[in-house]
C-alpha cells in the first residue's frame, strides 16, 4: 500500500523551485532533490539533535543561519545551502572542531570514508589559528567485546550515543564532563555487550570507535563494495561486503574483510547484528574448489562430472528406481533452486524421500535476529515442501542413491555413523560449497556458490522475497545449484525444451509466478 502524500508546497533551493511536503526539513526536501548538504550528527534513524552545527543554511528574510536538519519547510522558502555566509560558518565549525583533533588519518581505519576528511577538502583548506597544546584524551578505550574507542577522534556527535538509547535500549554510553573535558565514555566500566554493538562503528563518522575486527587489516581504498543478504537468519538483513580482489604480485590473507549494514526500510532498516556482521568467515575459508570423484582425484571437467551424475539417475529411471533415491536439501538454496529440485526430482522424477537438514535454531531476540538459523525456510514451505528432518533409519538395503545439498549433515553426525550408512548405497553425490572430512563418503563431490557468489531470491521469515546478485567471484571452479540443476535436467531430457529457457535465475523466477501466485513479480 502506498503512502498518502502530504501537502505539497513550494520552495526554492539555491534559486531552483521545488515541490516538496511541508512535514519536511529542509534537509530532507534538499536530499530527496539530489542536493548535499553537510552533516555530522544528523543521521535519518534518530530524531535531529543539531549537535555538530554542519548542516547550517541560510534563508530569505532571517537574520541568523539555520539548521537545516531540525527547520521545517514554509511555503515560499528561499534557502541558499552554498552562499558566502553559509561556507564561512562551515569553515569556521570545522576549525573548532578539528582544534583538538589528531592529525592522525594516516593511521587511521576511517581514513578514506571519513566525513570530516571531506569536508575539510570542501569547505576547509585553511591556515590554522590554532597554537595551543591539544587536550590530551585517551586512546584505544576497550569500550565493547569487538570496539576500541579513540577519545581523542570523537567530535561528540552522540551517534553511539542515541544508538544504545534509542535502537537497543541498553544505554551503555554517555556523554560525561563539561566544557572542554567533554568525553564519550561507558558507564563505570561497563561495557557494551549486546547483540548490535558493531553498528557503532559504522555510524561514527570519523573513526573515533573502530573494530577489532577490521582494524589495521586493510585500507578502505583497496577494498570493492556489492550488496547482498545475510543468510545467517531467516529476517534477510540487507548487507553490503566489502572484499579485496588483492594485488598482482602477491595476495592478500582473506577476500572479504568487512560485512557493513545496507539500508532496508522494510526489513532490517539502517542496522544488522553482530552475527551478520562478524559472521562472514564461511566465505573465507574452508572452500572447495575442484570436483571430486570417489578415489579421492581432483577433477577441473565440472561438465563431465555433472553428465556422470545425470547418467547414474538416467540409468535408475530406466530401471524404474527412482523411487530408491533419496534427497537432502537445506534451505541456504534459493527459492529457485528449490523450485528446480522439486520440479526435476519430485514432479518429473518421482522421488519421495525428500528431507531437510539446517543449522539448529538459536535464539532470537525482539530487534532483527530470528531464532531459525537459515535465510530460506519460509521460500520452502511456499514451494510445498514439507521440510522433513532427515533420520538416517530413512536409508535401508533398497537406496540406489543419496543426493545431498550442503555439508550440514556433518554437524549433526559423526562421520563414522555417516560412513556405516552410506555403505551400502551405490551412488552418493554432493553438493557443497565447503572441503572438509564430510567429502570422503560421496563417489561425487560438486563445488557449489555461496550466496553471495551467485543470483537468485530469499524468502525470509515475514514471506518478503528479496532478489541477490553475485557480489564475489566463485571459489575456483564453483557454479550456482540452480546452474548445475538445468545442466542436470537437459542431460536427464525429461523435458528438454521446458529445462532449457532457464539461462538465468530471473528467468526461472518468471516460471515459478506462473505456477506459485506467491512467487509471482
Amino acid at each position: 500500500m502506498q503512502e498518502k502524500q502530504g501537502t505539497m508546497i513550494k520552495i526554492f533551493i539555491d534559486e531552483k523551485p521545488f515541490d516538496v511536503e511541508e512535514s519536511l526539513t529542509i534537509f530532507n526536501a534538499a536530499e530527496q532533490n539530489g542536493i548535499s548538504i553537510p552533516h555530522l550528527c544528523y543521521h535519518p534513524a534518530f530524531p535531529p539533535e543539531g549537535t555538530c552545527r554542519m548542516c547550517l543554511v541560510e534563508i530569505e528574510g532571517v537574520p541568523k543561519l539555520e539548521l537545516s536538519c531540525s527547520t521545517q519547510v514554509r511555503d515560499g522558502m528561499k534557502i541558499f545551502t552554498h552562499s558566502d555566509r553559509v561556507e564561512e560558518a562551515r569553515r569556521g565549525v570545522l576549525e573548532f572542531l578539528l582544534a583538538e583533533h589528531p592529525i592522525d588519518c594516516p593511521i587511521c581505519d576511517q581514513a578514506g570514508d571519513c566525513k570530516l576528511q571531506d569536508y575539510y577538502d570542501e569547505y576547509g583548506l585553511y591556515d590554522s589559528q590554532f597554537s595551543e597544546i591539544k587536550e590530551k584524551r585517551e586512546k584505544k578505550v576497550e569500550i565493547g567485546k569487538n570496539l576500541l574507542l579513540d577519545q581523542e577522534r570523537c567530535i561528540l556527535c552522540r551517534r553511539c550515543v542515541r544508538f544504545l538509547g534509542e535502537v537497543t535500549k541498553t544505554r551503555e554510553l554517555g556523554v560525561f564532563q563539561r566544557g572542554n573535558h567533554t568525553e564519550i565514555n561507558v558507564y563505570n566500566g561497563q561495557q557494551i555487550d549486546n547483540n548490535y554493538s558493531g553498528n557503532l562503528a559504522q555510524l561514527c563518522p570519523v573513526g573515533a570507535i573502530t573494530d577489532k575486527d577490521f582494524r589495521f587489516q586493510t585500507r578502505n581504498w583497496f577494498l570493492d563494495s556489492g550488496k547482498s543478504i545475510c543468510p545467517l537468519c531467516s529476517r534477510g538483513c540487507r548487507i553490503s561486503i566489502d572484499y579485496h580482489k588483492g594485488f598482482a604480485r602477491f595476495p592478500v590473507p582473506k577476500r572479504v574483510y568487512r560485512v557493513k549494514a545496507e539500508y532496508n526500510p522494510d526489513i532490517n532498516g539502517y542496522w544488522i547484528c553482530d552475527t551478520g556482521r562478524y559472521g562472514y568467515g564461511y566465505l573465507n575459508g574452508s572452500r572447495l574448489e575442484k570436483v571430486l570423484t570417489n578415489n579421492g582425484s581432483k577433477s577441473s571437467d565440472v561438465k563431465k562430472a555433472i553428465e556422470d551424475a545425470a547418467k547414474w539417475i538416467v540409468r535408475l529411471c530406466h530401471m524404474n528406481k527412482t523411487k530408491n533415491i533419496i534427497l537432502v536439501l537445506n534451505t541456504w538454496l534459493s527459492n529457485e533452486e528449490l523450485y528446480l529440485i522439486k520440479k526435476i526430482f519430485n514432479e518429473n522424477l518421482g522421488v519421495k524421500k525428500i528431507y531437510f537438514v539446517d543449522l539448529p535454531d538459536g535464539k532470537g531476540d525482539d530487534i532483527l535476529m530470528t531464532s531459525e538459523r537459515t535465510p530460506n525456510k519460509r521460500g520452502a514451505r511456499e514451494l510445498g515442501f514439507d521440510l522433513v528432518p532427515f533420520d538416517l533409519e530413512a536409508i535401508n538395503k533398497k537406496t540406489d542413491m543419496i543426493i545431498v545439498f550442503g555439508s550440514f549433515m556433518a554437524l549433526q553426525y559423526k562421520n563414522t555413523e555417516l560412513y556405516d550408512a552410506f555403505g551400502l548405497i551405490k551412488h552418493k553425490i554432493l553438493f557443497t560449497p565447503n572441503t572438509g572430512e564430510f567429502t570422503g563418503l560421496f563417489d561425487l563431490v560438486l563445488p557449489v556458490s555461496l550466496i553471495p557468489e551467485k543470483a537468485g531470491s530469499l524468502t525470509n521469515i515475514d514471506g518478503i522475497i528479496q532478489e541477490f546478485t553475485s557480489v564475489l567471484e566463485p571459489a575456483g571452479d564453483s557454479r550456482a545449484e540452480w546452474d548445475i540443476l538445468v545442466e542436470m535436467a537437459k542431460i536427464i531430457n525429461i523435458d528438454f525444451k521446458y529445462y532449457k529457457q532457464f539461462l538465468s535465475p530471473d528467468k526461472i523466477r518468471t516460471e515459478m509466478g506462473k505456477e506459485i501466485p506467491f512467487f509471482r513479480k
